[in-house]
């Protein structure tokens, strides 16, 4: 529980960061940014992370991702850097953490993907769950985003591993039946994690998925290339659709969301061209007090607009990192959630991580 610190209101629902209710960061936004942006600043502190997106003019263009950064020594992810007068882009090796995850696993899209079963028998090796199989789990130790209430902030602790090429693609056996790219997130990375699919498309002749888990905030040659891959592989691209309005992301994550809205867009273009398997999936976390009713409304009507068959996952939010003081979600916040999708008619969307949900009766 905090006080707003623009309207002096004292709730349970606002949280000590960004520290202010959503009300206030949606309508005076203008007024309280750039102390917002102080406390995003003061969270990167600890971890030694750039404190603002490098927009040095004599630096070197990044346009890797929404920030485009101009680096003169790291950009905002805090992975790519100048190297001997170059823009060091990690696509040999990177730092990440990988494990063999057995199938089925707890993916946030595994109620539509393939190693469930869906897309049998030119996507999976089985008519349902893939027992007995395993997922390579790639985990990325850099973001392009700085959430306030990230639920893996752990990777932005040292020590760090640095990983090849070869070591993700000699982990891959004969019951490795995907891959999963999350983190963190792939976009900081996004060079090796394609030359590792190259690979892994060059190497083996059988199924074997490519997927993402990913903010969207990867420039558009990126993002095409992510989703070729996954059409291809009958992998999915999921995108963390946290918030639409730009304010409110701004807030939460500390830097834009113009990509990932037009990436959405982008992604939905690939819906026609794979029909057994999605290949984009969205996924939301329900922030108590800030990705509230409005706020889900006004997401539901973005993907509305853009195609009501993207499947929508409504995750429940736990308290953690910069957002602890906030509660968990509730199921009634979970339930009106589901109600307002289904109103906009949304065709596929459920609730994900209910075992997190709490009997509170707040939005």
């Amino acid at each position: 529980m905090a006080l707003c610190k623009s309207c002096g209101k004292e709730h349970r629902l606002i949280a000590e960061y960004p520290g202010y209710c959503k009300e206030c960061i949606v309508k005076k936004f203008n007024r309280i940014k750039e102390n917002i942006k102080k406390l995003h600043e003061e969270t990167r502190k600890y971890f030694n992370l750039p404190l603002n997106i490098p927009k040095e003019k004599s630096g070197k263009i990044c346009s890797q991702c929404v920030n485009d950064c101009r680096i003169k020594n790291k950009g905002y992810c805090g992975l790519i850097r100048i190297e001997n007068g170059k823009i060091k882009r990690f696509e040999e090796a990177t730092y990440l953490d990988f494990y063999l995850d057995p199938l089925p696993t707890n993916c946030v899209s595994s109620w539509v993907c393939a190693a469930e079963g869906h897309g049998y028998p030119e996507y999976s090796y089985t008519p349902g769950p893939e027992y007995g199989y395993k997922n390579l789990a790639v985990f990325f130790r850099n973001c392009t985003f700085n959430c306030l209430y990230c639920q893996n902030w752990h990777f932005k602790e040292e020590p760090k591993t640095i990983y090849s090429v070869k070591s993700l693609v000699d982990a891959i056996d004969e019951k490795t039946s995907c891959i999963c790219y999350f983190g963190g997130d792939p976009t900081p990375s996004i060079n090796f994690a394609l030359k590792v699919s190259e690979e892994i498309f060059r190497k083996l002749n059988r199924i074997f998925r490519i997927c993402w888990e990913t903010n969207g905030s990867a420039s558009r040659a990126y993002v095409k290339r992510m989703f070729e891959f996954s059409l291809e592989s009958g992998g999915i691209l999921k995108i963390d659709f946290k918030a639409v309005t730009p304010s409110l992301h701004y807030a939460l994550c500390g830097v834009s969301n113009k990509n990932t809205l037009e990436n959405i867009e982008y992604g939905a273009e690939f819906l026609n061209k794979r029909k057994k398997i999605p290949i984009l999936v969205l996924s939301t976390l329900l922030v108590p007090g800030y990705i509230d009713e409005e706020e889900i409304k006004r997401m539901a009507r973005f993907i509305s607009k853009i195609s009501r068959k993207i499947p929508w996952s409504l995750l429940a939010f736990y308290p953690t990192f910069y957002m602890k003081d906030l509660p968990r979600t509730s199921l009634y916040h979970a339930q009106r959630a589901l109600e307002i999708a289904k109103e906009y008619g949304i065709e596929n969307v459920k609730i994900g991580n209910i075992h997190l949900l709490s009997n509170d009766y707040t939005i």
